[in-house]
């Protein structure tokens, strides 16, 4: 396998992980709104606070991935 068909890979890999963690995440709030709309504040401080991570770390992800493309 050549190092940019496993770069490929590990790059999707690990973005998939964080959309994946999006989605559930997500349904999750959805689920839980529906349950009690009351905790509504609660909940979405939440969600935002942990999409912010999940987000923060694709990009981490991403940043990696590209400096090992353009090495040598």
């Amino acid at each position: 396998m050549s190092r940019n068909a496993a770069l490929l890979i590990i790059f999707g890999l690990c973005i998939l992980g964080p959309c994946l963690v999006f989605a559930a995440a997500i349904y999750a709030s959805i689920n839980a709104l529906g349950r009690n709309p009351s905790s509504a504040p609660k909940i979405f401080t939440a969600m935002i606070i942990g999409l912010v991570f999940v987000e923060a770390l694709a990009i981490i992800v991403m940043l990696i991935v590209f400096q090992l493309f353009s090495r040598t």
